[in-house]
């Protein structure tokens, strides 16, 4: 894994990263100051982005590639979207990482440090900034959290009939 300072040029954001929903999320100025508090992450395949229980700092942005999402051992779920964001919960309570991120392509992640951007930005003096990033991810735990809802109902489901099934026989 090589990890490169992103070098930011404020009058040219490229598209790549304008059209990523997190990013969108923010005024120009304060994107130019997420862009500042950033680096490029190059992965390659089996490249551990994120190790489960290392201290959080940083939020991840995926560019281009595929990453699993594995708890003790086991992929709970794969990313593949330009925009998909990782890492998030952690770095923003600066909890220990509850899962591990593991490349499976050739991958490429913007990596912004939340605690970087603190300091560069205090919570005190920036309100619009910050409430715009605990929406964002107040939406997207928002949709992971129905996502799952409705994984859970159907394995419930699907669990029901089986013993249904088991006990008829």
């Amino acid at each position: 894994m090589k990890e490169f300072a992103y070098i930011h040029d404020e009058e040219n954001v490229p598209d790549t990263l304008r059209h990523v929903p997190f990013l969108e999320s923010f005024s120009e100025e304060h994107l130019n100051d997420v862009l500042h508090s950033s680096a490029i992450v190059d992965c390659d395949p089996g490249d551990v982005i994120i190790a489960e229980g290392e201290d959080a700092s940083r939020i991840f942005i995926l560019l281009a590639g595929e990453v699993a999402v594995v708890k003790d051992g086991d992929e709970l779920v794969s990313m593949n979207n330009i925009g998909d964001l990782f890492g998030e919960l952690a770095a923003l309570e600066d909890e220990r990482r509850s899962a591990s991120v593991i490349a499976k392509t050739k991958t490429f992640c913007l990596a912004v440090d939340q605690k970087f951007l603190e300091h560069m930005m205090p919570k005190d003096e920036n309100p619009t900034f910050y409430a715009a990033l605990y929406e964002f991810i107040a939406k997207l735990t928002a949709k992971r959290l129905k996502a799952t809802s409705e994984h859970l109902a159907r394995v419930d489901k699907e669990l029901r009939e089986l013993k249904a099934k088991a006990a008829a026989k």
